[in-house]
């Protein structure tokens, strides 16, 4: 991991936009906002711009997630969280909101922060067909298959969690 920031270039599709900017020093993600006016009745999902279009170099992607504040207070989020903004794309960054609440809508004013744009450096894999893949300790092992809430109300033994 490198120390010094990464470069990207970003064009203002609207002027009035702010660029991403991180709150805090340390913080992932980069605050983005909607360049729109909208309400978001209960249940209702929304494709939302945000002015702004970014180069990335190849080798890295950013992801658009949710804000943690507007999930827990209002119920927004992303549909597809995280959304995956790729180093060749150079169009308008969109973010697809959806109001979880299930009675009150949301009114968001241009300018309003409504998602985090997270930059990471990404590798790409060659994928190469096998007749089988090697043993591992989860195996094919998936959905549900390290159990639940409930298998946590009693403490397990190490033997129990190495079984």
């Amino acid at each position: 991991m490198t120390s010094e920031p990464l470069s990207v270039q970003v064009l203002r599709l609207d002027p009035g936009m702010p660029l991403p900017g991180y709150a805090h020093p340390g913080d992932a993600g980069a605050d983005l906002a909607t360049a729109e006016d909208c309400v978001l009745q209960p249940g209702e999902r929304r494709v939302v711009g945000t002015g702004i279009a970014i180069a990335l170099p190849v080798g890295w992607a950013a992801f658009v997630h949710p804000r943690s504040g507007l999930a827990a207070r209002n119920g927004l989020t992303i549909v597809n969280s995280p959304g995956t903004v790729d180093a060749g794309y150079r169009g308008e960054i969109k973010v697809c909101l959806l109001n979880t609440d299930r009675t009150e809508p949301i009114r968001l004013a241009r300018g309003d922060l409504i998602a985090q744009l997270v930059v990471q450096q990404v590798a790409v894999a060659e994928f190469v067909e096998s007749r089988a893949l090697p043993d591992s300790a989860r195996g094919a092992g998936g959905y549900g298959s390290t159990g639940g809430i409930a298998d946590w109300a009693e403490p397990r033994s190490t033997t129990e969690v190495n079984t």
